[in-house]
C-alpha cells in the first residue's frame, strides 16, 4: 500500500513538472520572441528618418490635382471675405528633437524630383506639427547670412504692413509661435523667458512683448527671422476674397525680392513671375485653398532649381539684385554653359498654415542648397535628376533656365549615371532601395 501510494504521488509529481515544463518552454519562446521583436524595433529605430515620414505626392510622375486635395481635408467656409473669427485651436506641443546639435546634426536630404514626365503641381502633403521647423548644423552659416542681409538691405527684405492691425498682430503671433515652438523642439539652442526666448548659442535675447532683440527694437517679422533658417511671409485675405503679401522676411530666396511682391495679391505675385501653368491648372485650386485652410491643417510642399553661381542669398548670374530698370533680370543675363564647378541645387521646403488668433496664411520657405558634383555622388540621383531635367516642358524649362546650363549638366549628370552602373547600381531596384519624394 505504501509502495502504491508513493508511485501514485510519483506519477502526480512528474505530470506537475511535466505541465511546468512545457510552462517554462512557453516563457522561454516568449522570451525569444521578445528579444527578437526588441532586436527588430532597434534596428527600425535606428532607420526612422527614412520611414518617419509620410509617403508625398510625387510632382515629377503623377500630377496631384489641388482641387481634390483641397475638397478632402479642407472644408467649405461661408465667413465674408475678409474676415475672421479666432480660432480655439492651440498647436500640440512639441518634443525635442532627439540628438538634435547645431554641429552635428545634417540638413535632410530632400531631393524632390524623380523618373518619368514633369506635371504642373502644388505637391502638397501633411505636416506633422513637430516638424514645423527644422534646423540643422547649417545654422550658424544662415544666421550670419540674415545678419549680413539685415544691415546691408533692411526694410527691402523684412517688412510689416503696419497700417493693417490684423497684419502687425499676425506678424507678432508668429513671433510668439516661434518662440513657443523652438525651446520645445530645440532646448539645447533655445530657452523660454518670461518676456520671449533666449538663443543661447548666439548670446541673442528675444522680447516679444516689446519686439526687441538684445534690447534692440525691431520689425516683428525681422525678429522671426533672425530665429530660424526660413524665409516667411503671411498672406491676409482682404474684401476681394484676394489674399495679398502683407508682411515678410526674405532674406535668402536666391531669385526673388520682397521689395518687387510686397502688397501684391497671390494670383500676381504668380502672374509676375511667370509661373508656369499657373492661371491654366494652379490658381484656382490655390484660391480655394487658402480661402478654406484652418489652423489645424497645415501642409506642406517642395520644389527645386538648379543655379550657376554659389551665392545662396542671391543668384547674380540672373542680373544686379540693385537693379530697378523692369526687364534687366533673368535668365537671359546668365553666363551660358558655365563649368560644372559652378551648379548648385537648390531645394526648398515650404510649410503653409494659417494663424488661429490673426487668420493670416503664413509661409516658411527652407532653401537647402548644394553643389550639383555633391549630390551627384548620391546613388540614383544623377540619373533621376537628369530625367527629370529633359522632361520639363518647354514653359517650365524656360522659368527654370534650362538653355543656360542644360548641356553642361546633362552632360555630366549622364556621365555621373554610367559611372553608377558600372560600378554595379541596378537601376531596376532604385524604388525598393530609394524613399519616396521628397527624399
Amino acid at each position: 500500500m505504501d509502495r502504491l501510494q508513493r508511485l501514485t504521488e510519483s506519477a502526480g509529481l512528474e505530470r506537475m513538472l511535466s505541465v511546468k515544463a512545457g510552462l517554462y518552454a512557453v516563457l522561454a519562446l516568449a522570451a525569444v520572441a521578445l528579444v527578437v521583436k526588441f532586436l527588430n524595433d532597434k534596428h527600425g529605430r535606428s532607420r526612422t528618418w527614412l520611414t518617419s515620414r509620410p509617403r508625398s505626392p510625387d510632382p515629377e510622375k503623377t500630377s496631384t490635382n489641388i482641387n481634390a486635395f483641397v475638397e478632402k481635408r479642407t472644408k467649405p467656409t461661408e465667413r465674408p471675405p475678409g474676415t475672421w473669427q479666432p480660432s480655439s485651436f492651440k498647436r500640440p506641443t512639441a518634443p525635442p528633437l532627439p540628438n538634435w546639435s547645431v554641429t552635428d546634426s545634417k540638413p535632410l536630404p530632400y531631393r524632390p524630383f524623380r523618373h518619368g514626365p514633369n506635371h504642373i503641381t502644388m505637391g502638397l502633403r501633411t505636416m506633422h506639427w513637430d516638424e514645423w521647423i527644422e534646423l540643422d548644423n547649417h545654422y550658424l552659416r544662415f544666421h550670419a547670412d540674415k545678419a549680413r542681409r539685415i544691415a546691408e538691405r533692411g526694410a527691402k527684405c523684412c517688412k510689416t504692413d503696419a497700417s493693417d492691425p490684423r497684419v502687425w498682430d499676425g506678424a507678432v503671433e508668429l513671433l510668439e509661435e516661434l518662440a513657443a515652438y523652438l525651446p520645445e523642439r530645440y532646448p539645447s539652442m533655445f530657452t523660454k523667458t518670461d518676456v520671449g526666448v533666449d538663443n543661447v548659442v548666439t548670446n541673442e535675447s528675444f522680447n516679444v512683448r516689446d519686439l526687441t532683440m538684445n534690447g534692440v527694437t525691431e520689425d516683428p517679422m525681422q525678429l522671426s527671422a533672425r530665429l530660424i533658417q526660413d524665409d516667411l511671409a503671411i498672406m491676409f485675405e482682404r474684401e476681394d476674397g484676394q489674399y495679398y503679401l502683407s508682411a515678410g522676411a526674405i532674406l535668402l530666396a536666391g531669385f526673388w525680392r520682397l521689395e518687387d511682391k510686397f502688397g501684391m495679391p497671390l494670383s500676381l505675385i504668380h502672374t509676375s513671375g511667370d509661373v508656369p501653368g499657373f492661371k491654366q491648372k494652379l490658381e484656382k485650386g490655390m484660391m480655394n485653398f487658402f480661402r478654406r485652410v484652418q489652423p489645424e491643417k497645415p501642409v506642406l510642399r517642395n520644389n527645386y532649381f538648379l543655379q550657376v553661381d554659389d551665392d545662396l542669398a542671391w543668384s547674380n548670374s540672373i542680373g544686379s539684385e540693385y537693379s530697378t530698370v523692369e526687364g534687366e533680370l533673368g535668365w537671359f543675363t546668365a553666363e551660358k554653359n558655365r563649368a560644372i564647378q559652378h551648379h548648385h541645387f537648390r531645394s526648398e521646403r515650404q510649410s503653409l498654415r494659417r494663424l488661429p488668433r490673426s487668420g493670416g496664411v503664413v509661409f516658411t520657405i527652407r532653401t537647402y542648397f548644394l553643389p550639383v558634383t555633391e549630390i551627384a555622388k548620391e546613388e540614383y540621383v544623377p540619373g533621376r535628376l537628369a530625367e527629370a531635367v529633359r522632361s520639363w516642358g518647354d514653359d517650365v524649362a524656360k522659368y527654370k533656365g534650362r538653355e543656360r546650363y542644360g548641356e553642361v549638366l546633362l552632360e555630366y549628370l549622364d556621365r555621373k549615371h554610367e559611372e553608377q552602373v558600372a560600378r554595379g547600381l541596378r537601376v531596376e531596384r532604385e524604388e525598393e532601395e530609394v524613399r519616396g519624394y521628397p527624399y
